[in-house]
């Protein structure tokens, strides 16, 4: 995802219109990080290892990499397995930023109006990555310790590999859909350059329709303390918005230094910036998360979280709380500088230094409020703040019982009663132009994630072996049950 961050929260029946008893599906039993009760096959095992390697061992970043000569690979792999042609597709917006479409068709007769297709979602491109700030080359799959290393595992493809998997195995058995599934592997979602999903409800949306759409790029399994503890459905997301700071100045010569200095004023700014927070603002949505996840952490957290979700709220637990990122962010908007640049010559006073500050607002905050909030903190008039981009809301996705039923009854076939949370991610995916364009979207995937070692984007990127391999059977089982005849 663009700025990857696992932080969610519940969503509850004033915003989805559904029942908050069909939300809380299970009572909260935590599991143990043992393997899914039924394995997947050991061939397919190495089906979805060999997917993965391909996958990682290709490189599809910005600067040097090719989304095309991934989708290549894997079109071979579908075409191999007796796909015709016409229902794999490469295409896309540039030579080297091509797009996987596949269609899985239901047999003739057999797919009804009310069964429009299911849209299986993964990006292909990756965050950059330096041989040497790694461990491990990033672009080898390496297994160590009982993780797969290598750029993307878990961002995505290792989610995309399983819906790779899920559909040749499927394919093998010679499974019958009663409605057409589509897989799309997509360009562009990391740096938003020929984005694939654009372009492709741009250009040929017919390809991609669908009644909605299951995205692996969201979701997933939570690991705690080495315990499983919830598989989260994500159905929206926070709203991204950026804005630049800039302090102008005439400049001179560096031998003769004035108080009024371009970096040093910006500087100074970013410093009151830093230590402002946005105010603690909870609503019925993010109260009943920290109601549901109370039932679910232990000790102090779980006290912490039952009085923050208490009206009137508990400050000092809010505060205790804020300590964690992933808590931080559901509590409020939250603005951080991640970009800088300033001055134009080694021996002369800058003339312009200029921040990036990039704001993730709560859903129903005002981009206008915001941009006060900041002019009210920075409080310096020689300071410029501009929007980069207008914001582009997310609507979330109304979650229907029949599909929470289907997720819990996969989820249960595996790991028995896990709680299933609907939730809102604080980071930004691809669903968020399938949203805007009609179509619901909904993050799931079966590969479980230690929520206190994200590393997508990061140094050592991984995933657990067993996760991953227990993520091939849930894919496998999901994909299926979507697409079976009704009983």
């Amino acid at each position: 995802m663009h700025r990857r961050s696992r932080a969610a929260f519940t969503l509850r029946h004033a915003a989805f219109g559904v029942s908050l008893g069909l939300l809380m599906l299970t009572r909260a039993t935590t599991v143990g990080a043992q393997g899914a009760r039924s394995a997947a096959p050991a061939a397919y095992r190495q089906l979805g290892r060999d997917l993965l390697r391909e996958l990682i061992e290709t490189n599809t970043t910005q600067s040097s990499g090719s989304t095309t000569a991934a989708a290549e690979r894997m079109a071979a792999r579908f075409r191999a397995a007796g796909f015709p042609a016409g229902d794999v597709q490469v295409i896309g917006a540039g030579e080297r930023s091509k797009n996987l479409v596949v269609r899985y068709r239901a047999p003739a007769g057999r797919t009804g109006r009310a069964r429009k297709p299911v849209l299986l979602l993964a990006h292909l491109d990756v965050v950059e990555a330096r041989r040497v700030d790694w461990t491990v080359d990033p672009f080898v799959l390496t297994e160590q310790g009982g993780f797969y290393y290598g750029r993307g595992t878990l961002d995505v493809k290792g989610g995309a590999a399983t819906l790779v998997a899920a559909l040749l195995r499927l394919r093998q058995e010679g499974f019958a859909p009663d409605r057409d599934l589509v897989l799309a592997l997509t360009a562009g979602e990391e740096t938003g350059v020929e984005n694939g999903v654009q372009w492709l409800l741009a250009n040929h949306r017919d390809l991609i329709d669908a009644e909605y759409c299951v995205n692996v790029d969201a979701g997933g399994g939570e690991i705690v303390k080495g315990k499983r503890t919830a598989l989260d459905v994500q159905a929206a997301e926070k709203v991204y918005l950026s804005f630049t700071l800039t302090a102008r100045n005439p400049g001179g010569h560096s031998s003769l230094p004035v108080k009024d200095n371009a970096i040093y004023r910006l500087a100074a700014a970013l410093d009151r910036l830093s230590r402002y927070e946005f105010p603690v603002r909870l609503n019925d949505i993010t109260r009943a998360y920290f109601e549901r996840m109370a039932g679910i952490a232990q000790g102090p957290v779980a006290a912490d979280m039952r009085a923050v979700a208490r009206t009137p709220l508990d400050a000092a637990a809010a505060r205790r709380l804020s300590a964690s990122p992933l808590y931080n962010a559901l509590l409020r908007t939250t603005c951080v500088a991640t970009q800088l640049e300033g001055g134009h010559a080694e021996n002369a006073l800058p003339q312009m230094a200029r921040a990036v500050v990039n704001c993730r607002m709560l859903p129903d905050e005002s981009p206008r409020e915001v941009q006060h909030t900041l002019d009210r903190v920075v409080a310096d008039a020689g300071i410029e703040i501009d929007t980069v981009a207008a914001p582009v809301p997310s609507p979330p996705s109304p979650l229907t019982p029949e599909l929470l039923r289907t997720i819990e009854r996969v989820t249960q076939s595996l790991w028995g009663k896990l709680p299933i949370v609907p939730v809102m991610e604080t980071g930004a995916t691809d669903g968020l132009f399938l949203r805007n364009a009609g179509m619901p979207v909904y993050g799931v995937t079966g590969i479980f994630y230690d929520v206190d070692d994200v590393r997508a984007h990061g140094k050592d990127e991984r995933i657990g072996v067993a996760e991953f391999n227990d993520g091939l059977e849930f894919a496998y089982r999901l994909v299926k049950a979507l697409a079976s005849p009704a009983r």
